[in-house]
């Protein structure tokens, strides 16, 4: 086959047609239109490039629809390239998005839209949000709004801040009540929480579980609580073998209590490996560190209720009379 008739092929088929046909399923809530998460059980791939590209973010499986049919059939290239082929004409299924697509022209840079959104304040909608809905305790919130990790974002969802090692915002993972994804033109590196020189560095996949775990520990001095965004960028992990350097650090994976969280612990006992430092896992008995604190929550609450009224787990129950 030519090299004109593979190009011909790789632009006539989109990678999204061969993970459909491969019966994975599109992940709506962690994708964006500019990369669309899909998923088959724990399997996952990130469609990017107008459909053109691709990555395993739990390995380093990346490239185009003749590679995906490879990394997903076993088969080589020549395989791969007649499979292409009786797909073209095949129209994989679209992502319906919750919100209108913005005019990128009109977009401003990344620290211009994050210097235009207001800081969360007491009774806003994201400070509800993050209150009522993930349970975070004031406490922590005033904090990370004094350091300047949060914003508020579109109907009622919170932006926290990723950033470089020199404190430039990168982007900012948006999660909200009906949405959850990463800043638009943004990049991925770590969202920090806590001070710079701890030696103690408990990484995450998500800031929310940044926080939640900081609250759990109530804030331990000697710690980092940081999020990857539930990516593993090459900027990201630069970002975490520079902390991880710094003598006598324990790196910390704090990372979900599933198969992608054990990933990447594996990838960051690595990196622990390379350059020397302490390595522990930490793992939640929940299946990320905010369902934890919204398990201890509500078992504080139940407890409380029944110091405070003698009060049991059943509404109705009534007591026995006295004789």
């Amino acid at each position: 086959m030519e090299q004109d008739e593979v190009n011909e092929l790789r632009n006539r088929v989109a990678c999204a047609a061969v993970l459909e046909r491969a019966e994975y399923a599109i992940d709506l809530k962690e994708s964006t239109r500019r990369a669309v998460k899909y998923r088959r059980g724990d399997e996952i791939v990130i469609v990017i490039h107008g459909g053109k590209g691709w990555f395993d973010p739990l390995s380093d499986a990346k490239g185009d629809v003749f590679s995906l049919m490879t990394h997903l059939h076993g088969v080589g290239f020549i395989e791969a390239k007649m499979l292409v082929a009786r797909l073209v004409g095949y129209e994989p299924r679209q992502p319906v998005w919750n919100r209108p697509a913005r005019d990128r022209a009109a977009d401003l840079g990344i620290a211009e839209r994050w210097g235009a959104r207001r800081k969360p304040w007491p009774g806003s909608m994201t400070w509800r949000y993050l209150r009522d809905e993930r349970h975070l305790p004031e406490a922590m919130i005033r904090a990370a709004i004094r350091h300047d990790l949060l914003r508020e974002g579109p109907g009622g969802s919170m932006w926290a801040a990723h950033r470089h090692s020199e404190g430039l915002v990168t982007g900012w993972e948006e999660r909200g009540p009906e949405w959850r994804g990463f800043s638009s033109g943004g990049a991925k590196v770590l969202f920090r929480f806590g001070p710079r020189d701890a030696l103690r560095l408990c990484v995450t996949e998500a800031a929310i579980d940044a926080i939640s775990l900081a609250a759990l520990e109530s804030m331990r001095r000697d710690s980092l609580y940081v999020s990857t965004g539930g990516g593993w960028a090459p900027a990201t992990a630069a970002a975490i073998r520079r902390l991880a350097a710094h003598k006598g650090l324990l790196l910390v994976a704090a990372t979900d209590n599933n198969a992608q969280g054990d990933t990447y612990a594996d990838r960051l006992e690595a990196i622990a490996a390379e350059t020397g430092c302490g390595f522990e896992r930490l793992r939640p008995q929940e299946d990320d560190w905010n369902a934890e604190l919204k398990a201890r929550a509500t078992k504080e609450e139940k407890e409380g209720r029944k110091k405070d009224g003698g009060k049991t787990d059943l509404p109705h129950a009534r007591r026995p009379r006295q004789g």
